[in-house]
This record gives C-alpha cells, sequence and structure tokens, in this order.
C-alpha cells in the first residue's frame, strides 16, 4: 500500500513539472516543421567545414529541396593541439577541437534569430605510424563534426520547442 501511495505521489509530482517531448507530433510536429525549413549555408573550412556542413544536412533535410524561411550561417575553427611531450620533443598526445559559431537568419527579415556556439574536443595518441597517426586525426574529425552538428540541431529544436523565443 505505501509502495503505491509513493508512485501515486512520484505521478503527480512529476506529470506538473512542465517537460513535454521536443519532437511531439512526429515528422508532422512543430519541431519536425521548423527544422525541415532551416538550409545549411556553404561551410568555411576545408575538409572540417565539409564534414559538419554534410552532418547538418543529413539531420536537417535536403538543402536543395526548394525555399527554406530560415538560413543556417556556420563559421567552423579546427584546432589541433599536441602535448604531452617527451625529453626527445617527440609528442605523444594531441587534441583536435572543432568550435562552431552559428546563426539562425530569418530570409524574409535578415534579422538573426539565434546566435550560438557548439563544440567538442577528443584526444589522439600519436603513435610510431604517421599514416595510423592521421588516420586516428581524420577519425577524430569526422567524429566530431557529428557531434557538434547534434549539439547545433539540439539548439535549433529547444528553439523551435519554445515557439521561437531563445
Amino acid at each position: 500500500m505505501k509502495r503505491l501511495a509513493l508512485l501515486l505521489a512520484a505521478a503527480t509530482l512529476t506529470a506538473g513539472c512542465g517537460l513535454r517531448p521536443v519532437y511531439s507530433g512526429g515528422s508532422t510536429g512543430p519541431t519536425a516543421t521548423f527544422l525541415s525549413s532551416v538550409a545549411v549555408q556553404p561551410i568555411d573550412g576545408g575538409r572540417v567545414g565539409w564534414l559538419l556542413r554534410a552532418a547538418l544536412a543529413d539531420r536537417l533535410g535536403d538543402p536543395a529541396q526548394g525555399d527554406r524561411r530560415y538560413r543556417l550561417e556556420v563559421e567552423v575553427d579546427d584546432d589541433l593541439t599536441s602535448f604531452g611531450i617527451r625529453g626527445d620533443t617527440a609528442v605523444t598526445r594531441e587534441r583536435r577541437t572543432i568550435r562552431a559559431r552559428y546563426r539562425l537568419v530569418d530570409n524574409a527579415t535578415g534579422q538573426v534569430v539565434l546566435d550560438a556556439t557548439a563544440g567538442s574536443d577528443a584526444g589522439i595518441d600519436v603513435v610510431s605510424s604517421d599514416v595510423a597517426t592521421l588516420a586516428a586525426e581524420q577519425t577524430a574529425a569526422e567524429r566530431l563534426a557529428q557531434v557538434v552538428a547534434d549539439q547545433i540541431v539540439a539548439r535549433l529544436g529547444l528553439y523551435a520547442g519554445r515557439g521561437g523565443r531563445r
């Protein structure tokens, strides 16, 4: 009986907390509709910019599909820092950091409605094989582009879930 009372009390407390699913309504819900109205602009930054744009396009839909209400402008910064230097000056560890500043612009008015940043980093072991180290650096860039794209889309979804309020 006590367990049932505790369960009912917990259900009552959580029902009034104000939480609601961001993606309620599925593919026709307000968040999904909003995200499909965003066009990703080309991103400078070489391979990392291309990876990030591709990851964003995968999440937001094909950028070639008609006119969109919003455009997403992204500036990416890719940094590879060496540390863990041994006595013979050989590097033993690297950190790859990708940071992105993004702006959501209303195409009708040209107004920036959201201006934010996202970023992530990864550690890379530097081994005796240059090929293996280069492969690890490229894999880290690919993974980080996915993580940053997820952060950006999550923030856009939150913006949409709040009805276009920051």
